[in-house]
Parts: C-alpha cells; structure tokens; sequence
C-alpha cells in the first residue's frame, strides 16, 4: 500500500553562499506564490536512486518555503517490482516487453494502492513508470498532475509504450531530463525539460576533510594512499559494470597496483540488481584490487561521498542513462570523470568541462589512463567541472523550475 515517507528539517537559508544568490531568489519568488499549496510526491522506493535521493532533499526544502508537501512511495509485490523492471528497461529500448503477467502484477499492484491516495492535493508528481497508473485507476480529483520520467524513453519498446502510453495520457503535463527523451506520439500536450540536480548539502556531498574521507575508505578495506578508480551507480546492465572491469584491466597493465571500486545502490524497486552484483563478485572474486560494495554492504551516502572525494578517476561507462547524478556528485568535489556519452552525461561535461566521454571500453580505458598520468589535466577538468555544477545542477535551481510548471498548470 502507499506509505508516506518521514524526512528531516531543512533551511533554504542553509545554501547563501553555495548557490549563486539570483537561484536561491527565484526559488523563495516561485514558492511565495504558490504558498499554502498541498503538493504530493509520488515513486516506488524511499531509497537507492536517484529519484529517492532528491525527494529526500527535497521535501524539506520545500516545506520551510511554506509548500505543504508530502512523499509516499507504492507498495508491491516482488512480481510487480520485476515487472516494473522489465517495464522500465523496455522503455529504455531492450527487447523485451511485458508479458500477460508481467501487466496483470503490474495493474494488480496499482488497485491495490489505488484506494489510499488522498484527493485533497493540489498538484500531483508521479516519477516515472512504476506509479504512472495510479491516477488512471483512482482518478485525479480536483489536482493537476504531473509525470516525471526519469529515464531515456526516445526509443521505447513498441509493445511497452502501447501498454504505458494510456495512463500517460491522464496527467497534465510530463517532464523530461532532455527533449531528446520525450517518446513518439506523447499524449500530453504540455511538456517540459528539466534537468535533476544534486544536494551539496546532503551526506553525499557535504564536505568530508581528506583525512576524514581516507579514514572511512580504510575502515571498508580500500588500501590508501594508492591509485583507485571508482564507478558508482545501480547495478544495472545499461551502466555497463562488466566493460568497467575490462577497461580497468586494460589501464593496470600500465598502472600497476591500480585499484577499482564498484559502488552500487541496491533499491525495493530493483530486483535485478542483486543478479548483477552476483555476477560481479563472480568475476572479481580472485582479484583483490578490485572491491565490490553495496549501499547494505558497507558503502552508504557517507562511504560514497569520501570514494568521490579520493579516487583519482570517477568512471560512469553508462550506455543508455537518464541523467546520471553521479556525474555532478563527483563534479562537485573537484574529482574528474570519465563517462559513457548518454543521455544527460553531456550536458554535465561539455567539451573541456569535467572530464572526458567515452564510447567504448578502450576508448574508457585510455581515457582513464591520460587522466591518471596527467595530474594537471586532471585538476583543471575537476576544477571546471564543479563550476558548471554550482551554475546549472545544484538543488535549489531544479526546484525552482518545478514551482514554476506547478504555476503555469494552476493558471
């Protein structure tokens, strides 16, 4: 069943002097008129994601600006958090659709959390696939509603998009990271582009001293000093781990000692990922260079935090990505990346900004071996790229673009 999710006390006052003052005065502008509003939030996991960490950030903010805001997550069965895998990863493109059962649990889990959503909010923000029925079974009442999609949806399964594109049709407005990502024949008629941002004041990203940060990666088993390389994402085959791993042993024959981190976040919503870590453990598990964690393994916001802080080289080899939060989390302290060229890792890194982007494995590995050779490159790129990240992906400019589509829909 749906469950509201319980978050902290946060200040918008907490971020003077962090981001650029004429966005933290649009922000207080957007939510002044729209004061009192009730605002509800709702996607299948209060935690591993993306989605989940900006929400957590969010809420709070939003309500010591005066918004009346909530956060409730679905409740479903294993079988409907497989198909609701299956369903996000054919809308990413892969071939496979969802089968008779796949949309009977999907469509079962959705009338049976259908009945505990409140009609008395006035805006409505489903994220992504997982919810987007819920407004088609129960009805929106009286609020505008909002679909959030997440993820890379330019060219969707067929099958998959037939069984979604109904309930798409109900809500007001979408929005996208990029324009690129909104599907063939969208049946809504407004749309938005919105790129997600990060929280630099959440336990990911709050600053952490090096020796603070070395500590902690010792506590886990990380050998420093050294050389590390680190990937942290979702284990999920369209971050490509396995080609992280062959690039890796690619750059070792030239560094020696060169250590990789796989970092993943296992979320309720993601029953796929546990395979993928099986299979990982299985390859690197005569290799001691390389370590493994999980968010329930030893590596939470803090670990995360001091992985980005110290490696020599982030790497998100994404094939196909939404937007890859990652990517500015790593900006934002100053450590280059090297990166997949997909979805909304470009618009991170532009040319000479950040890092590098890769197509390949052996593109990626000898972008991480130019890096870890060149400390001056190295340097410049991250000093670059927590620049662009303090202009264009910090939290508080996400928000106020929402407030300002909540606006135009109650005009």
């Amino acid at each position: 069943m749906l469950q509201p999710v319980s978050v902290g006390r946060w200040s918008l006052d907490s971020y003077e002097g962090i981001v650029p003052a004429p966005i933290l005065e649009g922000l207080r502008k957007q939510a002044k008129a729209l004061s009192g509003a009730r605002i509800l939030h709702v996607n299948a996991t209060p935690y591993g994601g993306g989605v989940s960490e900006l929400l957590r950030s969010s809420v709070p903010l939003l309500r010591d600006l005066g918004l009346a805001v909530d956060w409730q997550v679905l409740g479903g069965s294993p079988e409907f958090f497989r198909a609701t895998k299956a369903l996000h990863n054919a809308l990413q493109g892969a071939p496979h659709s969802l089968s008779q059962a796949e949309q009977k649990a999907y469509l079962d889990c959705t009338r049976e959390n259908a009945p505990r959503l409140d009609d008395g909010y006035d805006f409505i923000v489903v994220h992504d696939p997982q919810p987007a029925a819920l407004l088609s079974v129960h009805g929106r009442g009286q609020a505008r509603t909002v679909w959030r999609c997440h993820i890379d949806t330019s060219e969707p399964n067929p099958e998959a998009w037939r069984f979604l594109r109904p309930f798409i049709a109900d809500f007001d407005a979408a929005v996208f990271t990029m324009s690129e990502f909104v599907p063939p024949d969208l049946p809504v008629a407004r749309v938005r582009t919105i790129a997600p941002a990060i929280d630099p004041l959440s336990p990911k990203n709050i600053d952490l001293s090096d020796r603070t940060a070395s500590q902690i990666l010792d506590w886990i088993g990380v050998d420093l000093p050294g050389r590390l390389v680190t990937q942290v994402s979702r284990f999920d085959p369209w971050k490509d781990p396995f080609g992280v791993i062959a690039a890796y042993r690619l750059v070792r024959e030239e560094v020696p000692g060169l250590q990789l981190a796989l970092v993943g976040s296992m979320a309720l919503d993601d029953p796929e990922g546990w395979d993928i870590y099986r299979q990982l453990t299985e390859r690197a598990e005569r290799d001691p260079l390389i370590h493994i964690y999980t968010n329930l393994t030893g590596a939470s916001n803090v670990e995360v935090n001091a992985f980005q802080r110290l490696s020599d080289v982030i790497v998100q080899k994404s094939i196909r990505e939404g937007f890859g939060l990652v990517v500015s989390e790593s900006l934002w302290k100053g450590t280059p990346v090297v990166a997949g060229r997909a979805g909304g890792i470009p618009m991170q890194m532009p040319e000479g900004v950040g890092g590098l982007l890769v197509e390949s494995v052996e593109e990626c590995a000898a972008a991480m071996l130019k890096l870890l050779n060149d400390s001056a490159l190295a340097e410049q790129l991250g000093e670059s790229g927590r620049e662009h990240v303090r202009e264009h992906f910090l939290l508080p400019r996400l928000l106020m673009e929402e407030l300002q589509l909540l606006r135009s829909l109650g005009s």
